[in-house]
């Protein structure tokens, strides 16, 4: 029959997504274990590979396991195996091993020819009276045995040892926890079935990992055992010891749960080497058999708390762990709560200690019934021996009891079996004693059954033993907030002055001021064509703001800045933050202190002016450009400056208007809003440049055009106005071809301005070298734009600037 092809997919992966969920991947909420850890167990226990017991060779087990219940490959069968073994894992090993069983480095283990297992103590527990028919058994996948649909579990195994596994749609993260504090919980569950969740975590009141370590947040702890998932913060335990010379060292006696400790000593080092952190002269692994201990060695003058702090938010030192507690129940996986888990669990005692004590008792009765008949055999003994050499055959002999005496024909069975020595006086009064211990027995079975307290006590009492015998003292501490890492930059990262470029085409880089002082600003390596917008010296514990043209800016802290010599060409921005092709920087602010007292103002090609206060440009994450403005979509960021939010503004169109205002004009808004309009622009005109000034300074007005004229104008040949107005013509318009604006400039005495043709020609102009001129004329022709092309744009030449003051 043919079948659409989606359709044969989707019943084919349904039927297999079924199968990984309910047979690999995720546990039995009842025990604790996925189906191959159960198998490997119950082959141990079939076996008789016990802690009583020798160990035997890991490589028999898993052909035992492969041969009679688990199908699949043997390495998959071993890995479940070993991870049994690693106490680093589970909070309590089920299984106990000689030889390499890898290790928290991340190290395999030996090959099963070479290991030796055996099932813990522990583990024993799990498989109690599993004779008894305490839980199903179903067919193995040949049905030439059978094996147990969940195990009878004496202890909460998936609480104590945790579980991890990803399937088809579903994912588990179940944490592990202290033996004895879960036991509590449970047997208070027992006595109070409507227990609060608070009442809970007094007796369990967080995981507690193998690896100990610190867990924080007991309100995620809270959220994750109300819901099933949640949040914590989980950070290895370290210490500052002091060292002879008032030298100090960290160390690292406990990390986070399932981190690779090579890897985290790996990455240490690596900011070591990389200079991402000052302080550090040297990390050690001294773990041995003793236990772990990772040394941290600091320099005399390092801050070894800012140190440790930076190791926690950048390291795996600290990690944050996701609760996500899915479970199978009822043959469905099943996102668990904390009294869900633990009532699930009641429930799978209840029943294994009903069917084990169903079992018991019927055992119980049929023996009582034999000594029974053998108590009365015995009293008309000669009689029974009579009729019992009378008979023909053993047939004949039982049939003759149970018409002369009305044995039964159990009774009957046991009486010719009866062995000649045991037919003595003593014998008599031995099973005179057993009937009466078995009616004893009898009478306990049945309150058991019959009497819900009964039950539920012994249920405690199982799991107090449990408790008594396997309890140790809790690993990892509690602490109720996540602390809030503070890291101090300047203590992490060297204070130095640094000389920071940036060039039109978007190359930037950080040189030491010896190299910038051994060369010329001309001897700055660039591409052809390429030009030098911005040199700055600023200190190494400042941050970069970049602002793009498509209103998005590159948070970059200045030691992150490559460092490379002055006549070497810089790293694209690109390189440090990727961003698209079509995006190019315009300009680069830098920021000591992020603080609500200044103000980052955008401007915008089409008319659009934002002010935000700069506190809202600092960010945590910088791995990737950061929107600064919401633009539309053929709009673009033409300059951006840091104001203190009392600034002059002065607006220039293409047209060869001007705009002048305050900047108390524009009210500060969120960082992604869109800005208010600037100017009054009609069709086809466009902002060229906007400036910002000090009220108290007079600077100049410098107007280039595309037919190579530049204008030099008083500010007193304007009048402030207002946001949003048309402004005053800088400009006379000509009815044929009119001056358009290309560039416009604040300049001052030493400004020196860069007019850039269509044919790449560079022509340089000092700005007062040129009269002053009025507002009507169109300036003197500096460019012969016949030879040239026209002027396309123009910019400040930079200059070298110390961008913050000493006492900054």
């Amino acid at each position: 029959m043919d079948l659409p092809l989606e359709e044969v997919i989707g019943d084919r992966f349904g039927r297999y997504s079924k199968y990984i969920i309910q047979e690999r991947a995720l546990p039995d909420v009842r025990d604790g274990l996925k189906p191959v850890q159960r198998r490997i167990l119950y082959a141990m226990y079939e076996e008789g590979n016990t802690h009583d017991k020798a160990f035997r060779k890991s490589a028999k087990t898993v052909g035992t396991v492969i041969g009679n219940y688990h199908p699949h490959g043997d390495s998959s069968v071993y890995e479940a195996l070993v991870r049994m073994s690693q106490k680093w894992k589970l909070r309590q090993e089920l299984v106990e091993m000689h030889g390499n069983n890898g290790s928290v480095d991340g190290d395999p283990p030996a090959a099963m020819r070479y290991t030796e297992a055996r099932l813990s103590g522990i583990a024993s527990e799990l498989l109690r009276d599993i004779g008894k028919d305490t839980v199903e058994f179903i067919e193995n996948f040949d049905d030439t045995s059978y094996e147990p649909v969940v195990l009878p579990a004496k202890f909460p195994n998936l609480l104590v040892n945790g579980s991890t596994g990803i399937s088809s749609g579903y994912a588990t993260d179940i944490p592990p926890h202290n033996l004895g504090e879960v036991i509590d919980a449970v047997i208070y569950k027992i006595d109070h079935p409507g227990a609060s969740l608070d009442k809970l975590m007094e007796k369990l009141p967080a995981p507690d990992f193998p690896t100990g370590g610190i867990i924080q947040g007991k309100e995620g702890i809270k959220k994750a055992y109300e819901t099933g998932r949640g949040r914590v913060v989980v950070r290895g335990l370290a210490e500052i010891e002091q060292l002879r010379g008032g030298r100090e060292q960290i160390v690292i006696t406990e990390i986070p749960y399932e981190v690779n400790k090579a890897n985290l000593v790996k990455r240490m080092d690596e900011l070591r080497i990389d200079r991402k952190v000052e302080g550090i002269n040297e990390i050690r692994d001294e773990t041995d058999r003793t236990g772990l201990r990772i040394v941290i060695e600091l320099r005399k003058d390092a801050d070894s708390q800012g140190v440790l702090n930076y190791l926690y938010k950048n390291t795996d030192l600290q990690v944050n762990y996701n609760f996500n507690m899915i479970a199978i129940s009822n043959r469905t996986p099943t996102l668990m709560s904390l009294p869900g888990l633990i009532d699930a669990y009641i429930s799978h005692q209840r029943d294994v200690v009903l069917r084990q004590s169903e079992y018991d008792l019927n055992k119980a009765q049929a023996r009582a019934h034999i000594v029974e008949g053998l108590i009365y055999a015995i009293s008309i003994l000669d009689d029974v021996i009579a009729t019992i050499r009378a008979s023909q055959n053993k047939k004949d002999a039982k049939e003759r009891l149970i018409a002369a005496y009305n044995f039964t024909e159990k009774q009957a069975e046991a009486i010719v079996m009866l062995q000649l020595y045991r037919l003595t006086n003593t014998d008599v009064t031995d099973l005179e004693e057993e009937a009466s211990k078995l009616r004893e027995t009898i009478a306990r079975l049945q309150e058991i059954l019959g009497n819900e307290e009964v039950l539920k006590k012994v249920i405690k009492d199982e799991l107090r033993q449990v408790k008594k015998n396997h309890n140790d003292d809790r690993r990892t501490r509690i602490e109720d907030e996540i602390e809030d890492i503070t890291i101090n930059l300047e203590v992490l990262v060297p204070s130095e002055d640094v000389v920071v470029s940036l060039t039109r085409d978007g190359y930037i880089k950080r040189t030491s001021p010896r190299s910038f002082g051994a060369s010329s600003v001309k001897d700055l390596q660039r591409k052809e064509g390429d030009e030098l917008i911005q040199l700055m010296e600023i200190n190494t514990t400042d941050t970069l703001l970049v602002f793009t043209n498509k209103g998005n800016y590159l948070y970059i802290p200045v030691h992150e800045l490559p460092e490379i010599r002055w006549k070497e060409m810089g790293q694209h921005v690109a390189n440090i933050i990727s961003i698209p092709s079509d995006e190019r920087v315009i300009k680069a602010i830098p920021v000591r202190e992020f603080t609500d007292k200044h103000y980052i103002l955008s401007i915008t090609r089409n008319g659009m002016i934002k002010k935000t206060s700069l506190d809202l440009y600092k960010v945590q994450r910088y791995s990737r450009p950061i929107n600064g403005m919401n633009l539309k979509k053929d709009d673009e960021v033409i300059n951006v400056h840091m104001t203190d939010g009392n600034q002059e503004l002065f607006i220039a169109n293409n047209k060869g208007y001007g705009l002048w205002f305050h900047e108390s004009e524009v009210n500060s808004i969120g960082i992604k809003a869109a800005g208010v309009k600037s100017m009054q622009l009609k069709k086809d005109e466009y902002i060229i440049n906007g400036e910002t000034f000090d009220d108290l300074s007079n600077p100049s007005l410098f107007v280039v055009t595309h037919r190579g004229s530049c204008k030099r104008m008083n500010l007193s040949q304007f009048e402030q106005g207002t946001r949003a107005k048309r402004g005053l013509a800088m400009l006379r318009e000509l009815k044929r071809n009119a001056h358009r604006l290309v560039g416009f400039h604040l300049v001052g005495e030493d400004t020196t301005v860069q007019l850039r043709t269509e044919n790449g020609t560079i022509e340089t102009v000092m700005p007062l070298n040129l009269k002053t001129a009025d507002r009507y004329s169109n300036g003197s022709f500096v460019v012969d734009t016949d030879q040239t092309g026209a002027v396309i744009d123009s910019q400040v030449e930079a200059r070298y600037r110390k961008y913050f003051s000493t006492n900054e």
